[in-house]
């Protein structure tokens, strides 16, 4: 099949019938067609549709190794420097598209799928046959081009305690019984985002377990389709009310749902289980097999798109009202600017940096990744929609909607809310932009998400600085100190 189009992307989400909980109502099918999920999917629809568009097909899909069809770029498994930078060049098309705004495009999780099915000695390390499963599911993943997402932690009852320890063990998903032919799942993970609108749930290892014996039930790793039974999704409320891309221009376009995940005794057969009990290879995923870093070499190239993003919504605001040469606004338009130029060097440096690990897949230097990873999401995130709110200032709370446009016989809006450079309903447009960028739910649902989108700030430094050798650093400290004298 190879890389599919946006309908038949939609026609499959069509087809299956999952069962998702959402403000009262109980959906379970025609998802794409849902007024929740319509606008999101067809924004996905759109990205599949790019990797067929002739200006964007070499960059967002090769040949497959097994059939020779135009299959995903993010499936591509490095073996080079140019490699990287092939598969940052297709995610750029994607995140730019997007303009950072989806954080569950594919080739985030196919990322994972790519590192993970390369990953043959780790997976030995508990069974071959693990190994097996995963290259498969990955093949599987790459030639049917299906959209994945994933349930990552326990739901929040008692921080305090382990899985085991939360109301008696019986809220996180657990395996309840092991069988011949697969185990039973049951249980509740969150956060599972797109979930209502993905092919299929990757439901992989994320807190640190303990490795106790009452850690067993929870260690694992596996795929399941969306519509599986006993699996339910229980969703947030849209954060958009329906309007118009003129009223909510992000939100109408990017509200990627979601949702806790209820396994009711899901039956996992064994092809998709991948790894079984061992809580120390459950902690040790993501870090040594490769996935972490492919991981986040699409996150960092999604997170610059989104910081281009706000620049030029800045540049725009600035030039819009005049305040462009103001000083204070310059330095926050510099600010920006290196935000942008600083991201750019990262991705490079982790490429050229990169080196090939012990199966022969050339990673980006995970160094530089994780400084990255640490940057983001507590210096540049919370400055992008400040900056925006800045420069707005009262604009954002006087805004007309395209109704009151379109009613305005007298033309008292166009001649009223006029800015330097841009027409009434044109700088309506562009500060209702700024609003979701920066003020509406939408928004803060967007400063939560890339807050904590690798977890913990305060627990993600301390393994920053636990991963940093800094003994020749200190070194070097002494040895000026103890040089001898001129």
């Amino acid at each position: 099949m190879g890389a599919r189009t946006g309908g038949e992307y939609l026609d499959r989400l069509n087809a299956m019938t999952p069962t998702i909980h959402i403000d009262g109502e109980t959906v379970r099918g025609r998802v794409a067609e849902h007024p929740a999920f319509r606008d999101t999917a067809r924004t996905y629809a759109t990205l599949f549709d790019l990797q067929h568009d002739p200006a964007h097909r070499d960059a967002l899909t090769f040949a497959s190794p097994t059939t020779g069809d135009r299959v995903g770029i993010s499936f591509l498994v490095p073996r080079s420097e140019h490699d990287l930078q092939r598969r940052r060049e297709g995610m750029t098309v994607w995140a730019r598209h997007a303009n950072g705004f989806l954080g569950r495009t594919g080739d985030y999780l196919n990322s994972a799928l790519t590192a993970l099915a390369t990953a043959k000695s780790f997976f030995a390390r508990a069974d071959p046959v693990f190994a097996e499963r995963i290259g498969a599911y990955f093949e599987h993943a790459r030639e049917n081009d299906l959209l994945a997402t994933h349930t990552l932690i326990p739901p929040q009852v008692n921080r305090a305690q382990g899985s085991a320890q939360q109301a008696g063990g019986e809220v996180a998903a657990r395996v309840v019984e092991e069988r011949d032919d697969g185990i039973v799942v049951r249980g509740a993970r969150m956060l599972a985002t797109i979930g209502p609108i993905a092919d299929e749930l990757l439901v992989f290892p994320s807190t640190v377990l303990r490795g106790t014996p009452e850690d067993a039930p929870y260690s694992y790793a596996f795929a399941i389709q969306n519509d599986a039974p006993g699996l339910s999704y229980y969703c947030r409320a849209p954060l958009g009310y329906g309007r118009s891309h003129f009223d909510e221009p992000l939100a109408s376009r990017f509200d990627e749902m979601d949702a806790v995940v209820v396994f009711d005794d899901v039956f996992v057969p064994n092809e998709r289980v991948f790894l079984l009990g061992h809580p120390e290879l459950c902690n040790a995923f993501y870090s040594e097999t490769g996935a972490a870093a492919l991981m986040t070499h699409q996150v960092v190239t999604r997170t610059l798109a989104k910081t281009e993003f706000y620049l030029g919504l800045a540049s725009e605001i600035a030039e819009a009202i005049g305040i462009g040469g103001f000083p204070h606004i310059q330095q926050d338009i510099a600010e920006l600017v290196s935000y942008v130029e600083i991201e750019k060097a990262l991705l490079r440096a982790a490429e050229a940096d990169g080196a090939p690990n012990d199966e022969g897949v050339f990673l980006p230097k995970w160094d530089v990744l994780n400084a990255a990873r640490n940057w983001y999401p507590t210096k540049v995130s919370p400055r992008l929609g400040e900056i925006i709110r800045k420069f707005s200032a009262s604009g954002l709370m006087a805004l007309p909607s395209e109704r009151d446009f379109d009613a305005d016989e007298a033309g008292a809006l166009e001649r009223y809310l006029q800015s330097a450079t841009l027409p009434a309903r044109d700088r309506a447009r562009l500060f209702k932009l700024a609003l979701d960028a920066s003020v509406s739910g939408f928004a803060g649902r967007e400063a939560q998400y890339e807050y904590y989108f690798f977890g913990d700030p305060v627990r993600m430094a301390g393994a920053l600085v636990a991963g940093c050798d800094r003994a020749p650093l200190r070194a070097r400290v002494w040895e000026l100190l103890d040089r001898p004298g001129q």
